[in-house]
């Protein structure tokens, strides 16, 4: 039926010459499309949502097959079960499965948010990180198995904000530490974080936490329970108490800072609440009274005072005439107000 069609359009355009190159072109792209129509369907989107938070497109994500040869799967993170998929800051770690816990071996790390590993048949251990939220589960890769893993970590964000004196707390001044709810053997809980700065975000799985912030470098700390909840951010504010000390041993009032010395600060019912060595030790401490000791060449001395919110002093404890060690209290000692506006200064010494 073609040939009859192209030697009437020869006849037409008085071209009988024509009509075999035409023929063999029109044949030619017949097959090729025929053979395009054949090849088989590309995958289709992966089932669920995994657009990021506040996308107001379809949340749908394409995940292709490997087109290389061998098995592999896509690992995918996702920060709550409803489909909120992280696109950054994601570590994962991939390790052979041996059956025997913490001799796993490590076969590859990976920083790229959903990255594609190209894997062995067989049953590997899967490790991903996002901040201090993590998850760890068993993934079976086959031949023809699923195209994608994901990964529900259940993250969230938390956020300490610290005021002292009414103002936002100086840089350095405030530290804090985040515990588990888990208890140990012990009974005791595990440190999830410490030593953080406020204002930063930390990332964490979904649960209840102990918080406990601390205001320089003694016992002015605030502890309290936080709720973190996936895909949100929590922020909690603690507002601090506690003045600023600065001690001295002296042989006279107003005298020289004895070098050298070793200091214990207890509490008026004699907990210990700190413990320095140095001439002139400064510390914050919360609101109350205190007994300080000062060691020195064999020989103690010791003073009481008392410290408010908001205070910056200086404590003298005078060395007695008699320096017999036996004598465990210093007489004559006193305590000695800042003479002027002394800058308040957070750095432990």
């Amino acid at each position: 039926m073609l040939r009859e069609f192209l030697g009437y359009l020869a006849k037409r355009l008085h071209a009988r010459a024509l009509a075999p190159v035409l023929a063999a072109v029109l044949i030619s792209f017949v097959a090729s499309a025929s053979a395009m129509a054949e090849e088989p369907i590309p995958d289709g989107p992966a089932p669920g949502p995994w657009g990021p938070v506040g996308d107001k497109r379809k949340n749908t994500t394409t995940v292709e097959r490997a087109k290389s040869k061998g098995s592999g799967v896509k690992l995918v993170a996702l920060l709550t079960g409803d489909g909120q998929q992280i696109e950054q800051g994601v570590i994962w770690r991939v390790f052979q499965s041996n059956g025997q816990p913490g001799k796993s071996k490590l076969l590859l790390q990976s920083r790229e948010a959903s990255p594609f590993v190209k894997l062995p048949p067989g049953d590997y251990m899967v490790n991903a990180s996002f901040g201090r939220a993590n998850l760890t589960r068993k993934i079976a890769v086959k031949a023809d198995g699923p195209p994608f893993e994901a990964f529900v970590l259940n993250a969230g964000g938390f956020r300490l904000s610290a005021m002292v004196g009414g103002k936002v707390a100086p840089p350095g001044a405030v530290s804090y530490s985040i515990y588990s709810d888990d208890r140990d053997e012990a009974e005791g809980t595990s440190a999830i974080i410490s030593g953080a700065k406020p204002n930063l975000i930390i990332r964490l799985n979904s649960g209840i936490y102990r918080l406990v912030s601390l205001y320089g470098d003694a016992n002015a700390k605030i502890e309290t329970d936080v709720t973190v909840e996936a895909g949100k951010l929590t922020e909690t504010t603690v507002t601090h108490t506690g003045g600023k000390v600065t001690f001295k041993l002296v042989t006279r009032t107003g005298g020289e800072a004895m070098p050298d010395t070793r200091w214990t600060i207890q509490t008026d019912d004699g907990e210990t609440v700190k413990e320095s060595v140095g001439a002139l030790p400064t510390h914050i401490l919360a609101p109350g009274e205190y007994v300080v000791t000062a060691s020195s060449g064999g020989h103690i001395f010791q003073n009481n005072f008392e410290i408010k919110d908001g205070d910056n002093i200086s404590v003298e404890v005078l060395m007695a005439a008699n320096k017999d060690a036996s004598s465990r209290v210093s007489s004559g000692a006193t305590n000695i107000a800042p003479t002027g506006g002394v800058p308040m200064d957070f750095r432990s010494p």
